[in-house]
């Protein structure tokens, strides 16, 4: 039976959470805050992790760039605050989907399934590709990009915006495009989570010299990966 391990501090969300879980056909693990979220982690395999950001001790947002360091399982963070910014910073360090409190189970279980859904299509589609570009590589395989050699730390989404954008050269996403292509059709966000990750994107990418390509910025439409003569 598959696991999924819901982490809050809040009895009550976890139990009802749990229910709906086990009602579904998973297993539920129950975590009370981050650090037994960790250990719990550590000793099982769940498929997806719904996570609360605001707990003692370690925060949501440590324990998914934790969980990160070691792990492309899916996390769904689950928070009572909703602003923007919170929303791209968790999206941006690796979550998968974000759920502002409070919410309903059903909810949770459809984003459940949508997010599940979109793993299994990534993970087939995916497969032992590298895409090599000049100085620029994209592994798939490993999650990692380098620029002339030397690795870029990026976040599980900053990879496959890369990956998008490098085996299209040239070609023009809109903000639409990249928000399917990375959080899928179910995703209840916006034009400006797209804006805002590509802006940190950047920001790691430009550190390193990359003279023969750019992330280019197409006004009014989108961006492409344009190769520069």
């Amino acid at each position: 039976m598959q696991q999924i391990l819901i982490v809050d501090d809040n009895d009550g969300i976890t139990e009802v959470l749990a229910t709906y879980v086990a009602k579904e056909g998973y297993e539920p693990i129950i975590a009370k805050d981050g650090m037994e979220a960790w250990e719990l982690f550590g000793r099982s395999e769940p498929c997806i992790v719904l996570l609360d950001i605001m707990m003692p001790g370690m925060d949501g947002y440590k324990l998914c760039e934790k969980i990160r360091e070691i792990s492309q399982v899916p996390i769904i963070l689950i928070t009572a605050k909703g602003e923007d910014y919170e929303r791209v910073m968790g999206l941006d360090i690796g979550a998968d989907d974000y759920i502002v409190k409070p919410f309903s189970p059903g909810e949770v279980m459809a984003r459940i399934r949508a997010v599940l859904r979109r793993m299994g299509k990534t993970d087939t589609d995916k497969k032992s590709k590298i895409i090599n570009i000049n100085d620029l590589t994209v592994n798939l395989d490993t999650y990692t990009v380098f620029i002339g050699g030397e690795k870029i730390l990026l976040t599980k989404k900053e990879v496959e915006t890369m990956w998008i954008l490098a085996e299209n050269p040239s070609k023009v996403f809109t903000r639409d495009n990249l928000l399917d292509s990375l959080w899928g059709q179910d995703y209840f966000g916006d034009s400006r989570t797209v804006d805002s990750h590509i802006k940190r994107l950047r920001a790691k990418i430009d550190k390193v010299e990359h003279p023969s390509w750019e992330i280019k910025t197409i006004w009014g439409l989108g961006y492409k990966l344009e190769l520069i003569v």
